[in-house]
C-alpha cells in the first residue's frame, strides 16, 4: 500500500449542522471516513443563547444577534474540526419550509432514467414539482432535493424536495457568511430531526419492527411511522383533521402496533399543553424514548453532558449526518 493510499485511510469527512430558532443556536458536527464508511462519530456539539427578539418566526430582525451567536458556537470548535473542509447545512423553519416525496418515476420520463437511476436532467422537472406544490413561481423558491433508493416497502426510488421562499435561505445565507461560515445546503427542521431519528433508531430499536418518530416544534408537532426503513405514513398537528393530540396520534398508526416512539424537540411545548411522553406512550401503545445524542457519542469524546441528552439537539445532528453520509 502507497503512502497516499494510507492516509487516505484515515482520512474523515466533517459536516456541520446548525440549528437556528428561538432557544438559540445549536450547531454539531459530525465525521466519517472517507474510504470504507464506519461509523460515524459525533465530533462536537455546542450552543449559544439568542434574545427573543433576534427572530420573529421565519423572519430574521438582528442579523447581529445572529451573526455574534454563530461565531460564538463555531469558534469553540476543536482544532480538528476548525482545520477540516466543513460541509455547513443550516435548519429553516418548519412553518416556512415545504417538503414534498415523490416517485422518481413520477418525475422522469419512461425509459429517461440513466444506470445510476437518476434522470440526466432531473433538475428542471424538480423545479417544475416544487413551483406546482408551493404555488409560488420556481424564481422566487429556494429548493433543495435528493434522491433515496427503493426499499422493500415503496419499492421505487422518491425523490425529497425541500423548497422556501429564496428571501428565508438568502438573508440565512449572508449571516452566514458574515460569521466566516459556507453554507452548502437548506433543510427543514423536522425533516432534519427525522433523518437523526432514523440514524438513532438502527442502534437503538429492533429491526423490522414498525416505530413511530415524533418531532416537536414550534408550531407543532410532526409524527411518522416507519417500517424497514420506509415512512408508512405522515402526521401533522394541529391539523383539521384532529380534534385532539391523541386522535391524531391514533390515526398516524391507524391500528398498526409500533414496537417503540422514538421524540426529538422541544418536550417542554408538550408540557405546556398538558400532554406527557407518558400520555404519548399511552395513545400508541407504546414505550416511549427521547432522541439523545449521548447514545451516539464516543465515551472517550468529551463533550456537554447538557447537550448530549438534550432532545432538541436533533435538527443539528440531523443537518450533519447529511454532510457526511451524501
Amino acid at each position: 500500500m502507497g503512502f497516499g493510499n494510507a492516509v487516505l485511510l484515515g482520512a474523515r469527512r466533517f459536516a456541520a449542522g446548525v440549528d437556528l430558532g428561538a432557544r438559540g443556536v445549536t450547531l454539531a458536527v459530525l465525521s466519517q471516513r472517507i474510504v470504507g464508511a464506519g461509523p460515524v462519530r459525533l465530533e462536537w456539539l455546542a450552543s449559544a443563547p439568542l434574545a427573543r427578539e433576534a427572530l420573529a418566526g421565519a423572519e430574521i430582525v438582528d442579523r447581529e444577534a445572529i451573526v455574534a451567536a454563530l461565531r460564538s458556537v463555531f469558534g469553540e470548535l476543536p482544532r480538528a474540526s476548525a482545520a477540516a473542509s466543513l460541509r455547513c447545512a443550516m435548519a429553516l423553519p418548519a412553518s416556512a419550509t415545504l417538503v414534498a416525496t415523490v416517485p422518481l418515476a413520477r418525475l422522469a420520463p419512461a425509459g429517461a432514467v440513466d444506470e445510476s437511476g437518476i434522470h440526466a436532467a432531473l433538475e428542471p422537472l424538480v423545479l417544475a414539482e416544487a413551483e406546482r406544490v408551493a404555488g409560488v413561481e420556481r424564481g422566487e423558491l429556494a429548493v433543495d432535493w435528493s434522491v433515496q433508493p427503493a426499499t422493500p416497502r415503496s419499492h421505487e426510488a422518491q425523490v425529497t424536495i425541500a423548497a422556501t421562499a429564496r428571501q428565508h435561505l438568502e438573508v440565512r445565507i449572508e449571516c452566514a457568511a458574515m460569521a466566516g461560515i459556507t453554507l452548502c445546503a437548506l433543510d427543514g427542521e423536522a425533516h432534519a430531526a427525522l433523518r437523526a431519528m432514523r440514524h438513532a433508531a438502527v442502534y437503538e430499536l429492533p429491526p423490522h419492527e414498525p416505530w413511530v418518530a415524533i418531532w416537536v416544534g414550534p408550531e407543532g408537532l410532526h409524527g411518522w411511522l416507519l417500517a424497514d426503513d420506509s415512512v408508512i405514513r405522515h402526521m401533522r398537528f394541529p391539523a383539521l383533521e384532529h380534534a385532539d393530540l391523541v386522535e391524531a396520534l391514533r390515526d398516524l398508526v391507524d391500528g398498526e402496533q409500533a414496537g417503540c416512539v422514538q421524540v426529538s424537540g422541544e418536550l417542554a411545548m408538550l408540557h405546556g399543553a398538558n400532554f406527557t411522553l407518558a400520555d404519548i406512550g399511552d395513545a400508541l401503545g407504546a414505550p416511549v424514548l427521547p432522541f439523545e445524542c449521548a447514545t451516539l457519542a464516543d465515551v472517550e469524546w468529551p463533550l456537554a453532558a447538557t447537550l448530549l441528552h438534550d432532545p432538541g439537539c436533533a435538527v443539528a445532528f440531523g443537518l450533519a449526518l447529511r454532510g457526511v453520509t451524501e
